[in-house]
């Protein structure tokens, strides 16, 4: 309460002030005739006590503007009356801009909280364009007179505007306006009428003077392309062999081709390694496979728990990935060079280089493209840690390289792939330790999903350290050692292999970004604007080489906006749209999420409510013998409206898609309750949530 006193005696004032104009009728003072008839008296003031006169004047001026009461326009030309054109128009227009950055500030302090944390997810998008063209945008509003004075400084103190752009963006967009008005002040006589004034066609003209920054944006964009292009040497051609190269066939590369041919596009796709990408080679469907038969293992052990005697499998590791490369190679047609080609898509295998914005040479031969996708894909992060090299250490890329099964299994990493993997090799016999710098595994997530994980893991026999800092491999004798820092002091952990699990790394290097300069993020990915254009706006991206999700289904999901764009902008273009990707983590039980979680809802400020529902009460998860984990939806306070949703559970993956639609179509908990759900089956757990969410908002 002491906080906000100073806040609630400046809101009393401002109502006091409010109060008192409106309650005496001030306003009528403030008309063109009152003016006119005083005009003489108010030279007469000025030329008396000049600097008083200035003071008082801009002391009005200010206070008026700041608390948006009518009469600018009259003060404005008041300005020019008594001062004239050169001293009325600084004066005006310091006292303009300062009562507009008053105003912007008063909604600051008495709003921009509440809105902030109200509706802090929707703002990110606005705060980060005002960061990247705040300066523009408000030019423009000040330039354009019908756009109202007092509602664009309110609305800019609620965004992230800082204030001393603010100043000086304003008074420069409102000079031209004030000039004008300044200007008629001096022929204050001849002013019949403010209608006269601010007639359409004077609107009109400062309209399209206002216009003028943001067509002067595309036109600055276009030149800075092509001075890029010239200082460089390169020349667009004056004609193309394809409408569209893509580089990468994973999953953006193919889903960015697939959707130009479907348009009838002479499309290109480059590919330097397997099509299909990491996901099915080396990433999604591999390590799925090997997840389902490390699962079978650990069931038979425990077969007790299904009414079945217990079984101690014999892996045979050999056999085990001879299954998962069977399983990719029944997966492989569905990405072939000979079904793309089938499809329309001209296919080549070999590395793409850059040589211009335009040109892509491979195997020799020089092609171009109107437009050229890079979906060039992540690879592994390999850290910098002394000793590395010197023992026996995987990827998720080379994993599938390994023939026989580790003893003892060292995962570095405790993100989604270092926790898959940690149980997949448990379960298949191996001793897994893993190791994880910050306090808890899958930090992303919410701390009891964490917990649960955890809890998991070592009942099933994983040592799970978290805290641990790596700092060096070794040898020790036989063994290969890592020593990590844990509290302050050193401790070493043996193993035979270790896997890289510390997250993937863009691939930009290596075919030419470099040297066209393609702007590249502090992460390391491509940097790319709302519509996945690079700095090159013909050169487009998608996939993990962009991020800022690098799962296989956004993936696709960008391909889209990327093909779509490239081949139909500038007559029509998308923005990608980021508002609802759902993730799992394919741990047993498997951890899905949608949306926000607590923890991020607690960050951004929100006030929102949590509805859980334990699995150990849905019915079928008791039949299977699967009912360990729980459904927690984040809802907004006071509200069905589902903000995010985490699924603790099995095959969590497949039924949290009905609060992925609920999401995406802005369809609540009511209506999720209302929904017949088939008897007896997981996704009625959705249904069970949302009716601890009616019984809590029953009517007392």
């Amino acid at each position: 309460m002491q906080k906000n006193k100073p806040r609630l005696i400046l809101f009393a004032v401002v109502l006091a002030v409010l109060f008192l104009y409106f309650h005496f009728h001030l306003g009528q003072y403030l008309t063109l005739a009152q003016l006119q008839e005083k005009e003489l008296l108010l030279r007469s003031n000025y030329q008396e006590h000049s600097l008083l006169f200035i003071a008082l004047f801009m002391g009005a001026y200010i206070l008026m503007a700041a608390l948006s009461i009518p009469g600018a326009v009259l003060l404005t030309l008041a300005g020019g009356a008594v001062f004239g054109l050169g001293l009325g128009l600084v004066i005006v227009s310091f006292a303009s801009t300062i009562g507009a950055t008053c105003g912007f500030l008063m909604a600051r302090t008495f709003f921009r909280d509440t809105i902030q944390k109200k509706f802090g997810a929707k703002l990110k998008g606005i705060n980060d364009g005002i960061e990247r063209d705040g300066n523009l945008y408000l030019f423009t509003l000040r330039l354009v007179p019908v756009f109202p004075f007092f509602l664009v400084n309110s609305l800019m103190g609620l965004t992230s505007f800082r204030v001393l752009p603010f100043f000086w963006v304003s008074q420069l967009g409102m000079l031209p306006g004030t000039i004008a008005y300044v200007n008629a002040g001096t022929q204050l006589g001849q002013i019949r009428s403010l209608s006269g004034l601010i007639s359409p066609a004077f609107l009109v003209s400062f309209a399209v003077i206002g216009l003028l920054p943001l067509l002067s944006k595309n036109l600055v964009g276009y030149l800075r392309v092509k001075k890029a292009l010239a200082a460089k040497g390169f020349t667009k051609p004056k004609s193309f062999d394809y409408n569209l190269i893509v580089i990468g066939a994973g999953s953006a590369g193919l889903v960015s081709a697939y959707i130009a041919s479907a348009v009838r596009a002479k499309v290109l796709l480059i590919e330097k390694h397997k099509m299909g990408g990491d996901c099915l080679n080396t990433g999604c469907v591999p390590s799925k496979a090997i997840i389902r038969t490390a699962k079978l293992a650990y069931q038979m052990r425990h077969a007790d728990e299904y009414g079945l005697p217990k079984v101690s499998p014999e892996v045979r590791f050999d056999q085990v990935m001879d299954r998962v490369r069977k399983v990719i190679r029944e997966i492989e047609p569905h990405d072939s060079v000979d079904r793309y080609a089938s499809l329309g898509v001209e296919c080549m295998s070999g590395n793409a280089t850059l040589l211009d914005p335009y040109t892509v040479q491979i195997n020799g031969k020089k092609l171009s493209a109107k437009n050229i996708i890079i979906a060039s894909g992540a690879g592994p992060l390999i850290p910098g840690i002394p000793g590395l090299q010197d023992v026996a250490h995987y990827t998720s890329d080379t994993i599938w390289n390994l023939k026989d099964l580790p003893k003892r299994l060292l995962v570095l990493g405790g993100g989604p792939i270092g926790c898959e993997f940690s149980q997949c090799f448990s379960r298949l016999g191996s001793q897994v330790t893993q190791v994880e710098m910050a306090p808890r595994i899958l930090l992303r997530e919410d701390e009891e999903v964490s917990q649960f994980v955890s809890e998991r893991f070592r009942k099933e026999g994983i040592q799970v350290l978290n805290g641990h800092k790596a700092l060096k491999f070794s040898k020790l004798g036989n063994d290969s050692v890592l020593v990590a820092e844990h509290l302050g002091k050193e401790v070493t952990i043996p193993f035979d292999t270790v896997l890289i699990a510390l997250g993937r790394k863009a691939n930009v290097s290596g075919f030419g970004l470099e040297a066209l300069g393609i702007e590249l993020t502090k992460g390391g990915t491509i940097q790319a604007d709302e519509f996945l254009r690079t700095n090159y706006p013909h050169i487009y991206v998608c996939g993990d080489v962009t991020g800022p999700f690098q799962f296989t289904h956004v993936a696709a999901h960008q391909a889209w906006y990327a093909a779509v764009n490239a081949l139909f902008s500038p007559f029509k273009k998308f923005k990608v749209d980021y508002r609802v990707i759902p993730w799992a983590t394919f741990v047993d039980p498997e951890v899905s999420r949608v949306g926000i979680n607590e923890q991020e809802a607690k960050e951004k400020g929100l006030k929102y409510e949590v509805t859980r529902y334990e699995m150990d009460d849905l019915d079928r998860a008791i039949a299977e013998s699967e009912n360990s984990g729980f459904v927690k939806v984040i809802t907004r306070k006071g509200s069905d409206q589902i903000l995010g949703a985490t699924l603790v559970g099995a095959h969590s993956a497949d039924w949290i898609s009905e609060f992925v639609t609920a999401m995406k179509y802005k369809i609540g908990m009511n209506k999720i309750l209302g929904t017949i759900h088939i008897y007896p089956t997981f996704a009625e757990a959705n249904k069970y949530a949302a009716g601890n969410w009616k019984k809590a908002h029953a009517p007392e």
